[in-house]
């Protein structure tokens, strides 16, 4: 029944028959979170890192209603051009399908296209979260509740710095989700490589990440794990200059009545006007060294 839903990619579809490791990449960066060319540029060239560390590319959308593991190079420059694409998570998988339209996937939604093609290590930039006064708005990404469920091995910088990443933190513990730091013991805030807050376990080698994420499935412990890996110490921001810049760009929000989905484009869109670009470029840093580390420990993990 899946094979009238999914469609795999040449390259992908000889990975599986090879038993080659394969990495998940989402599409709402390409469609959502940066401009053109720069999108289409970092999606070739995180795909490009992946293959040269030995593991096979997938990135993940919905177009024509078709589920896309893998995509050309005009699918790519489609999703990064055209104004059609909806931000595709849990919710909005089935409508989106059914009804023929196109969805750049979000981490929740490239988890569950992940697990459906059977691949277990997923490269991302920041995940979503529990956001800035979520007491009041129940503002809660998707994403968490994907990683409590769906057996997909998650490697990004952190959760994206304009959350409340201590009741993040606390929303993973809740629903068991193990939170592992790539050689830190501080949780990385997307933009800068640490935070106030420390990570469960301190691992320092693909091996040994690879070797916790099998052993937990193998006792049947359902769900992700997250691994959260620093942006590169040379393209880092300075915490106090960035959180700075964050809170005037979620006050923006505030004041022209965004909410929901909507926030983390446009207060993303807002750091890096005001950050003159410099923002952009730490975030196509973390993502590609994202895609290095992913890579690494999916070759491990297909062992």
């Amino acid at each position: 029944m899946l094979k009238n839903y999914i469609e795999y990619s040449q390259e992908v579809l000889e990975a599986k028959k090879a038993n080659k490791p394969i990495v998940a990449l989402e599409s709402t960066i390409i469609s959502h979170g940066m401009p053109y060319p720069q999108n289409v540029q970092t999606a070739k060239e995180v795909e490009e890192i992946i293959r040269k560390n030995g593991a096979v590319p997938a990135t993940t959308a919905i177009i024509n209603g078709k589920i896309k593991i893998g995509l050309s190079d005009e699918e790519l420059e489609f999703l990064a051009t055209s104004k059609e694409i909806a931000k595709a998570s849990r919710r909005d998988f089935a409508y989106l399908v059914s009804q023929k339209k196109h969805g750049a996937t979000t981490v929740a939604a490239t988890m569950i296209c992940a697990q459906l093609a059977g691949i277990e290590v997923f490269v991302t930039g920041g995940i979503g979260g529990v956001h800035r006064e979520a007491e009041n708005t129940m503002d809660i990404s998707a994403d968490l509740q994907e990683l409590a469920q769906t057996n997909v091995a998650v490697v990004c910088a952190g959760a994206k710095s304009i959350l409340d990443i201590g009741l993040t933190l606390e929303y993973l513990e809740t629903h068991g989700v193990p939170v592992v730091g790539y050689k830190t013991d501080k949780v990385p805030a997307f933009y800068t490589r640490t935070s106030p807050f420390n990570v469960d376990f301190n691992i320092a080698t693909p091996e040994e990440v690879a070797s916790m994420i099998r052993t937990k499935w193998d006792l049947d412990l359902k769900g992700g794990v997250l691994i959260t890996n620093p942006i590169p110490e040379e393209d880092a921001m300075e915490e106090a200059f960035i959180n700075k810049i964050i809170d005037q760009a979620l006050e923006e929000a505030k004041e022209n009545n965004i909410t929901g989905k909507n926030v983390t484009p446009f207060v993303l869109g807002k750091v890096k006007e005001l950050t003159e670009g410099t923002s952009l470029t730490a975030n196509i840093a973390l993502v590609k060294h994202n895609a290095e580390v992913g890579a690494q420990i999916a070759v491990k993990l297909q062992k």
